[in-house]
């Protein structure tokens, strides 16, 4: 069998870690993990189930939402 659940939690963080950083693309995403990008649109949806709320700009980069109030 392919990967793990403990390998994709993992990857979950790192992408929370990464997003907090900067704004990327989930093409940039995929690289810097070293994953392909279809796993990385795969993953996405689960950060949002979650309760991690992304938010994109107008040329495809996401970073994580944060509200200012």
């Amino acid at each position: 069998m392919f990967g793990s659940k403990q390998g994709k939690q993992e990857r979950l963080e790192q992408y929370q870690q990464l997003l907090s950083e900067e704004g990327l693309t989930p093409a940039q995403l995929a690289a810097k993990l070293g994953v392909p990008r279809s796993t990385v649109l795969r993953d996405l949806p689960e950060l949002d189930e979650s309760g991690v709320k992304l938010d994109e700009d107008e040329h495809g980069k996401l970073r994580l939402f944060r509200r200012w109030w």
